[in-house]
C-alpha cells in the first residue's frame, strides 16, 4: 500500500466508523464454490475463495442465510437460527470461515430473517399445536370471517392470500410470502426475545454486522384491516400487485424493535454494522426511518436499483438527492444486483453493449455516497443466466414464467474457470446450469487479462478508498441534457466531478475549466466535446 493510500485511509478512519462508505461483497452460499462435490456451494467452499475476494479490495462479506432449512426459499425458510444446515456445512465450518475472514482483514455480515420463519422450525410447531400452548402468539392467527374466508384481503409476494388454513388451530395463519414461511408475531415481546438472543448468538461467535431481510413486513396491523387497492397504472404478474401494502407491514412500531436491536449491538466493544433490506412503494421514508438518529440501524437500501428496468440520470438522481446528509439522517446503501433481481446488465443494456455498460456501472455504483454491496459475478460483468424453464428451482420464477426473468438466473454458480462443463464450481452438475455465457467470463480467464472487467473492479476499489470525497464525501447533482448524470463529491478542494454517459450513443458535453482526469472508463474527447457511449469519468482538481 502506497503512502497516499495509507494517508488516506487513516483520515477516513479517524472521522467515520469502518462501515461507513464500506464496499461489501455478498456471497449467495449455495452458487458461490462447492467443496465437497455435491452440486451445491458451501461454507468451506467460501472459505477457500476468501483470498480471491480479499483480493478485490472490499471491506467485508455480506453472506446469505447458511442456516438449517426445508429450502423452500432456499434458506431465508429458517428453521433453526442458531445452526448451520448440512448441505452448507457445520457451525465448526463457519468459525473457520469468520476466522479466515478475519485473518484477511474481511468483515462478514450475515442475513437475520426477523420477519418469518419455516413451518418446519420448532416455534411453529409449537405454536400451531393448540390455542394455549406457550407459543400459541408467537406466530399470526386469526379465525374465518363467518363465511369462512380469510380475515384479510391480504395477498402474499409469491402469489395467492396471505392466508392459510390450518386443521389443528382451526384457524388461518398469516405469510406474506410462501405458506411454508409462517410470519412470526414481532409484537409479541417474548418474539423480541427470541430474536435478540438469536442475534446475541452470533455476535457472540463474532460476526460483523446483519443485513435484516424483510425488515419491513416484521409487524402488521392487529386489526387485520384490509388493504385499499393501488389504482395507478402499471405491469402486474401478481395478486400482490393490486394492492396498497399499508395494513400487512410497515406498522409504526417497527422501529421501536429496531432501537432493541441496536441496544444489542452497542453493548459489543468493536461496531458492528446492521442494515435493513426496505422494499416496496414507501421505502424511501422507512429507509428514513429505520436508520433516523443513532439509536437505530446503521444503514438501508431498497430496491430502487434493482428492480430499475433503465438506468437514466432521474433514477439515479433520485435515489440520491433524498439523502442530502441532514443532521439525524441515516446513512444508504446500494445495490445494483443481488439474488433477489435480475442482473443489472441485462437489465440496462442489450448484449452488444453488455460489456461497456457493465465497466461503467462500476464506475457509477463505488462512486454514490453510501455503502456499496457487489453481487458476486458483478466484478466480472456476468450478464443474466439462461435458464430453462424445466432447470427452474425458484417458486416465484416457476409461478410468474415467464412473464419475468425471475431470481434463478441471478443465482447460477459462479464460473471459476474457462475449463470443464461446471465452470470450476463443481465435480458434478451443479443445483442450477452454468450459462456458457457466464464460462466465457471465468475468474481464471479474467485474472490473465489486465484490462478485464474484474481487474477494473480492483482498480475502481482502490480508487474509492484512496479518495475520501468518494468514501464519505457530500453528492451535489449538477445541471446536465439527459442522459447524462453529472455530480461532485465532497466539499472545497476535497472534492471530485463525476460524469457519466448512461446511453449507448455518444453525447456532446463539455467539461468546465479547472478539471484533470483522475479515472476514465469508455471514450472523452476534450477537444471535441464528446463523450463516448457508456463512458464514466472521475476528474480531480487540476494542479494550480
Amino acid at each position: 500500500m502506497n503512502l497516499q493510500l495509507k494517508s488516506a485511509n487513516a483520515k477516513i478512519a479517524a472521522v467515520s466508523p469502518w462501515w461507513k462508505g464500506a464496499v461489501i461483497y455478498q456471497i449467495y452460499p449455495r452458487s458461490f464454490a462447492d467443496s465437497n462435490g455435491d452440486g451445491i456451494g458451501d461454507l468451506p467452499g467460501i472459505t477457500q475463495k476468501l483470498d480471491y475476494v480479499a483480493s478485490l479490495g472490499v471491506d467485508g462479506v455480506w453472506l446469505s442465510p447458511f442456516f438449517k432449512s426445508p429450502m423452500r426459499d432456499f434458506g431465508y425458510d429458517v428453521s433453526d437460527y442458531r445452526d448451520v444446515d448440512p448441505i452448507f456445512g457445520t457451525l465448526d465450518d463457519f468459525d473457520r470461515l469468520l476466522a479466515r475472514a478475519h485473518e484477511l482483514g474481511l468483515k462478514i455480515i450475515i442475513d437475520q430473517v426477523y420477519s418469518h420463519t419455516s413451518d418446519a422450525h420448532a416455534w411453529f410447531e409449537e405454536s400451531r399445536a393448540s390455542r394455549t400452548n406457550p407459543k400459541a402468539d408467537w406466530y399470526i392467527w386469526a379465525d374465518a370471517k363467518p363465511d369462512g374466508s380469510p380475515p384479510s384481503n391480504w395477498q402474499s409476494v409469491f402469489g395467492g392470500p396471505s392466508w392459510t388454513w390450518d386443521a389443528r388451530r382451526s384457524q388461518y395463519y398469516m405469510h406474506n410470502f410462501l405458506s411454508t414461511q409462517p410470519d412470526l408475531n414481532v409484537h409479541n415481546p417474548q418474539v423480541q426475545e427470541a430474536l435478540l438472543a438469536t442475534a446475541r448468538f452470533w455476535l457472540d461467535r463474532g460476526v460483523d454486522g446483519f443485513r435484516l431481510d424483510a425488515i419491513n413486513f416484521s409487524m402488521h396491523d392487529p386489526k387485520l384491516t384490509d388493504n385499499p387497492p393501488d389504482l395507478e397504472p402499471g405491469k402486474r404478474t401478481r395478486p400482490f400487485d393490486f394492492q396498497l401494502h399499508v395494513h400487512n407491514q410497515s406498522h409504526a412500531d417497527i422501529p421501536l424493535f429496531l432501537q432493541r436491536i441496536r441496544a444489542l449491538m452497542d453493548t459489543y466493544d468493536a461496531e458492528r454494522f446492521t442494515v435493513a433490506e426496505v422494499g416496496g412503494s414507501d421505502s424511501v421514508r422507512e429507509m428514513k426511518l429505520f436508520t433516523a438518529d443513532a439509536d437505530k440501524l446503521n444503514s438501508a437500501y431498497s430496491f430502487d436499483f434493482l428492480y430499475a428496468e433503465k438506468l437514466t440520470p432521474d433514477v439515479v438522481a433520485d435515489s440520491f438527492t433524498v439523502w442530502p446528509g441532514a443532521p439525524g439522517e441515516g446513512w444508504p446503501s446500494w445495490a445494483f444486483s443481488n439474488h433477489d433481481a435480475p442482473r443489472a446488465v441485462s437489465r440496462w443494456t442489450t448484449p452488444d453493449h453488455r460489456d461497456a455498460l457493465s465497466r461503467m456501472a462500476l464506475l457509477l455504483l463505488l462512486a454514490l455516497r453510501g455503502n456499496v454491496f457487489l453481487y458476486q459475478g458483478e466484478e466480472l460483468g456476468l450478464p443474466q443466466a439462461e435458464v430453462p424453464f424445466e432447470r427452474l428451482q425458484d417458486p416465484e420464477a416457476i409461478a410468474n414464467w415467464p412473464q419475468t426473468l425471475g431470481r434463478d438466473g441471478a443465482r447460477t454458480p459462479m464460473a471459476w474457470t474457462d475449463q470443464g462443463p461446471f465452470g470450476g464450481f463443481s465435480a458434478i452438475e451443479p443445483w442450477l446450469p452454468v450459462d456458457p455465457r457466464h464460462a466465457e467470463l471465468a475468474v481464471d480467464r479474467q485474472e490473465r487479462d489486465p484490462a478485464s472487467t474484474l481487474n477494473l473492479t480492483r482498480r475502481l476499489v482502490a480508487l474509492r478508498k484512496a479518495t475520501p470525497a468518494l468514501q464519505t464525501g457530500a453528492i451535489h447533482r449538477l445541471p446536465a441534457h439527459d442522459p447524462i448524470l453529472v455530480f461532485e463529491r465532497g466539499t472545497g478542494a476535497d472534492k471530485v466531478l463525476c460524469v457519466f454517459n448512461l446511453s449507448d450513443a455518444a453525447q456532446d458535453w463539455s467539461l468546465p475549466g479547472g478539471w484533470c482526469v483522475k479515472e476514465q472508463i469508455g471514450s472523452f474527447d476534450a477537444r471535441q466535446n464528446r463523450l463516448g457511449a457508456y463512458a464514466g469519468l472521475i476528474f480531480e482538481p487540476a494542479a494550480g
